[in-house]
């Protein structure tokens, strides 16, 4: 028997829900749970393999500034889902945030997020690019306030950093460990 999900009342619906959700367990046991639910989202880190450099951004999080006092994350071009196809989004969400025009993306996973508290999915790809590709001013979207800092940096010095623990974004990461298993090639120096 699978647990069953008897209910859930809204506490919040804006760019985010928020819900209570009541669930009954297999054994009977009743619990309630709350679920952050905003869609799906898509990250990509797009890398030039010939000159060796990565793309990416930083900006102010409330959330992090709030949990640790962190003024900005560097991290991957990352959004919200609004297409129906995921590499859409991806191309999306670099060019407005980086300025640079990805073609062909290679899939690295469709993963949880925070699957203790989110809905979110979040389809993660590796993205390669050359300089001619940067056609954009990046900085993201003036109406959403994003105030983005692109960053184009040499793939060693983003290995040693995270070697460091100094790359702190999850999603971030994940792609640059991918990158470095499939193309070690690109780390010479690291």
């Amino acid at each position: 028997m699978a647990p069953v999900i008897r209910g859930t009342r809204i506490l919040h619906d804006g760019w985010s829900r928020f819900l209570v959700a009541e669930v009954t367990m297999p054994d009977g046991t009743r619990l309630t749970r709350e679920i952050e639910d905003h869609g799906r989202a898509v990250g990509v880190l797009p890398y030039d393999p010939e000159r060796r450099v990565a793309l990416l951004v930083e900006q102010f999080r409330p959330p992090t500034f709030f949990a640790a006092g962190t003024l900005s994350l560097l991290e991957v071009p990352a959004g919200l889902l609004d297409e129906s196809e995921p590499e859409d989004g991806a191309r999306r969400e670099a060019f407005e945030e980086t300025g640079v025009r990805l073609g062909p993306l290679e899939r690295l996973t469709t993963g949880w997020s925070m699957p203790g508290i989110s809905t979110e999915q979040m389809d993660l790809f590796l993205g390669a690019y050359t300089a001619a590709d940067r056609s954009g001013p990046g900085g993201g979207l003036a109406d959403e306030h994003e105030t983005i800092t692109v960053h184009e940096m040499p793939l060693a010095t983003l290995a040693a950093m995270s070697d460091r623990g100094e790359i702190t974004d999850m999603k971030t990461l994940v792609l640059l460990f991918a990158l470095r298993l499939r193309r070690p090639e690109l780390f010479a120096g690291a």
